[in-house]
């Protein structure tokens, strides 16, 4: 009988696999438990296997998080500095935020505000002028994927490999970036790997990873962890609250309240980084924020509440929810959404008017369901079903970018991104 191998057994496999085919390999490092556990399993295996290797540390620093992170940050690319090499980036790209209804980003280092930073900038990172492809437009997803082709070019090599400690058991969207074969290459056969582009590759060796499998591996071998994590811990912070990134996201929200018992000297400079932060803090887990379960005001409809909800926006964040709307309401009017059969049949027991297709553009089992939008419905599946309500919801949460919903990029910003990749690529090639 063939022994099944473990997750760490696994996981080294993979990495010999990156290894042997990949000229330069770094890790995605941002001071979580995830990409903590990745980049100690590269030290090891480079340390054991492959001494003659060098290995990247791509850092994000997005300013604004816990000094206990910080800590962790700088004591982890201070050392192995036998084998390893730092990209410790600290850019001005633009980074969503939720905390404000006037105020769908912000950046983190810009110059011009130097004297709200959280806190200084650490010497010897990179900086915008390093990188040639920088602008403006540019959000943080943007930079992270431009990285790897700069990163290539300056390194001259062939193949190069970003290594990102992402685990399915995280949220659907990450089950979905491994299993999803929808517009994805991948590198051989190989489910837990994503060609970029040409010599690009991302590679996520860690992605069957549970959460008890990393803090085994953090405790049977000694590896360094973010401290945080224990005060995480001690505050009584739930596991599936204990965040790392960015603190002004919509899932980081409903936790953002822990820095000023955690980090209090760190939260006294945030409230005056971000507009909206102190509010966010004291609301972002109640119904003020459309957590929890919020009800509609006596006397409105959810359609009637949204309308009024939106009267109360500036006129770009009104107008940016009202052409969600419109694109949402003509899709499931024109195209559909998919839905299971058992979801479907609690829509007409419920008398909701709609129309079944017969398969889906998409590769999945649900059905095609045409319908107009409803103002709400008792059902598990509410996310699923476009209604008012939901809408109401990404309002009080300041979801700009409607990720409630499933809103991914806009037509309009995927053009942008294309153009921008499009004008690096010719920039790489010497072409301009």
């Amino acid at each position: 009988m063939i022994r099944q191998l473990d997750v760490y057994e696994a996981a080294l496999r993979r990495l010999k696999i990156i290894f042997d085919y990949f000229d330069y390999v770094y890790v995605s490092f941002s001071g979580g438990k995830d990409s903590g556990v990745l980049l100690n399993l590269c030290i090891e295996y480079i340390r054991r296997f492959a001494p003659d290797r060098k290995l990247g540390v791509f850092h994000m620093d997005y300013e604004a998080q816990y000094r206990q992170t910080t800590d962790y940050v700088q004591r982890t690319l201070s050392a192995n500095s036998d084998i390893i090499e730092v990209y410790h980036c600290c850019v001005p790209f633009k980074v969503v935020t939720c905390t404000s209804m006037h105020q769908s980003f912000w950046r983190p280092w810009e110059d011009d505000k130097k004297e709200l930073w959280v806190r200084e900038r650490p010497s010897g990172c990179y900086k915008a002028e390093d990188f040639d492809f920088f602008g403006s437009e540019l959000w943080d997803y943007d930079f992270q994927a431009l990285f790897a082709s700069w990163l290539r070019r300056r390194k001259g090599c062939q193949r190069i490999c970003s290594l990102v400690g992402i685990r399915t058991q995280e949220s659907y969207n990450r089950w979905r970036a491994i299993h999803s074969d929808k517009n994805c290459r991948r590198l051989g056969n190989y489910k837990w790997t994503r060609m970029l582009e040409k010599g690009v590759c991302s590679a996520y060796p860690i992605y069957d990873w549970k959460t008890a499998d990393i803090w085994t591996a953090n405790g049977k071998f000694g590896w360094d962890y973010n401290r945080l994590y224990d005060l995480f811990h001690a505050a009584g912070v739930p596991v599936s609250r204990q965040r790392v990134a960015s603190p002004f996201i919509s899932e980081a929200i409903s936790s953002l309240n822990v820095y000023r018992a955690i980090d209090p000297d760190t939260w006294g400079r945030m409230v005056s980084r971000v507009n909206g932060v102190n509010f966010a803090a004291m609301y972002g887990n109640t119904t003020a924020m459309g957590w929890k379960s919020i009800k509609c005001p006596e006397g409105f409809s959810w359609k009637d509440y949204m309308y009024f909800l939106l009267g109360t926006l500036p006129e770009e964040t009104r107008r940016n929810y009202l052409d969600k709307l419109d694109v949402s309401i003509r899709f499931w009017r024109n195209r559909g959404g998919c839905l299971s059969d058992e979801v479907i049949e609690k829509l007409r027991k419920a008398g909701v008017d709609l129309t079944v297709g017969d398969q889906a553009s998409y590769k999945t089992d649900k059905k095609p369901v045409r319908m107009e939008y409803l103002d709400d419905i008792d059902i598990p599946e509410f996310r699923e079903i476009p209604t008012y309500k939901r809408m109401c919801i990404c309002i009080l949460k300041n979801d700009h970018v409607c990720k409630y919903m499933g809103f991914a990029l806009t037509k309009t910003e995927r053009e942008r991104k294309e153009k921008v990749m499009e004008k690096y690529k010719l920039l790489s090639d010497g072409k301009i």
